[in-house]
């Protein structure tokens, strides 16, 4: 599992790349941006519900996951974004929490009045690259979980790429 921005929930099909967007009727991309996009969330829903507690999924107690997940077609109608949103059930983001954990340990904050060195009330020279080492080393409070929405898009994305395919070529004529 990788903790970093990438490209692994993103997929791209060749054979429509020479042509303008002018020359697609917008309507029927819409309609397959549509219909891969609840193809993929559903998927999402379905790892989350069933693979919860195993395969790395986060546990779903309340729901309150399974029904964020969203699928948004972009205004141009050439992109699909299918994420998990902030419903008003959640306090917090809280997807963000699950896929990339929280350390144990608070961050590091303002000295208290007279704790520093000299006027300014400055840490000591290195003291706060130990106290961030000592941070980073130390337990997960929340162990990053794997990503279920990229995993529902590698699963899908044949199914993915074959409606989008078909839209675009309805979409040409």
């Amino acid at each position: 599992m990788a903790n970093s921005a990438s490209l692994d929930g993103y997929v791209h099909f060749e054979g429509f790349d020479s042509f303008e967007r002018d020359a697609f009727d917008r309507k029927k991309i819409r309609a397959g941006m549509r219909k891969a996009g609840r193809l993929v969330m559903q998927k999402a829903q379905m790892n989350l519900a069933l693979g919860g507690g195993r395969d790395g999924y986060p546990v779903s107690r309340t729901g309150a996951t399974l029904d964020s997940i969203k699928a948004k077609v972009s205004r141009s109608g050439f992109l699909v974004r299918v994420a998990p949103t902030k419903t008003g059930a959640m306090k917090a983001y809280y997807p963000a929490y699950l896929h990339y954990g929280v350390k144990q340990g608070r961050r590091l904050g303002k000295l208290a009045p007279g704790a520093g060195v000299g006027k300014s009330n400055r840490r000591a020279k290195g003291v706060r690259a130990q106290a961030l080492a000592a941070r980073a080393s130390g337990e997960w409070r929340i162990t990053p979980r794997d990503n279920y929405m990229a995993d529902a898009l590698q699963d899908s994305s044949s199914q993915v790429q074959r409606l989008l395919a078909v839209a675009f070529a309805d979409a040409l004529s």
